[in-house]
């Protein structure tokens, strides 16, 4: 059965999904991007920053489901500007330090709102 996730301590859906779903087993995260949860856009900060906001908000999402970053087994990260991927990865190792999640990080010409990075996931329960 899918449960849809919600929490006032990520960013509000701007449009046709859900900050996140979850079955009995998995929780998947919409992306999330350098947006506060109180609709502060982040797009002209350094991308540290923004990868920054972008995992709190992931994290947000994760723990209104139950579940913490550890039991995160798979990240998607899109870029808009693969030269970012520096200060993206040295901010993402922050967050997971020895035991990362696998991650695909794709560059891609285009992120909502102009930001620089967008950050989904998937977990365990």
């Amino acid at each position: 059965m899918k449960e849809i996730i919600s929490t006032d301590a990520a960013p509000a859906a701007v449009g046709a999904y859900s900050q996140g779903t979850a079955t009995d087993d998995l929780v998947f995260t919409a992306g999330q991007i350098a947006l506060t949860p109180d609709g502060d856009l982040l797009d002209g900060a350094a991308i540290d920053v923004q990868t920054e906001q972008a995992l709190e908000n992931l994290e947000a999402v994760l723990n209104e489901a139950g579940v913490e970053m550890t039991d995160i087994l798979k990240t998607t990260v899109f870029l808009a500007d693969m030269d970012d991927f520096e200060g993206m990865n040295a901010t993402y190792e922050s967050f997971f330090g020895d035991e990362p999640p696998a991650r695909s990080a794709i560059g891609v010409d285009e992120l909502p709102e102009g930001v620089g990075v967008e950050i989904e996931a998937i977990a365990t329960k």
